[in-house]
């Protein structure tokens, strides 16, 4: 292998990255199963399921559960 693509393959700060980015990677899936876990229970006691299904498909980092749960879970179900 020659020295140009073993450059490629390894970023020499490779070690510092990885060291930050565990701990910040860890938080972020917990912030989105907390999200996500908040609004699948919220839909699913609603009966909205186009909703339950587009939150547990669609991965946002917790955007999506965000809005559904402080937006449009707040409407009131005209039927």
């Amino acid at each position: 292998m020659t020295q140009d693509l073993q450059n490629w393959l390894v970023l020499p700060h490779m070690p510092l990255i990885l060291g930050i980015g565990i701990p910040v990677f860890i938080f972020f899936v917990a912030w989105s199963l907390i999200w996500k876990g908040k609004a699948l229970w919220k839909a699913a006691q609603r009966g909205e399921k186009a909703w339950f299904v587009a939150i547990l498909v669609i991965n946002s980092a917790g955007i999506l559960e965000i809005l559904y749960l402080y937006f449009f879970s707040k409407r009131s179900k005209s039927k």
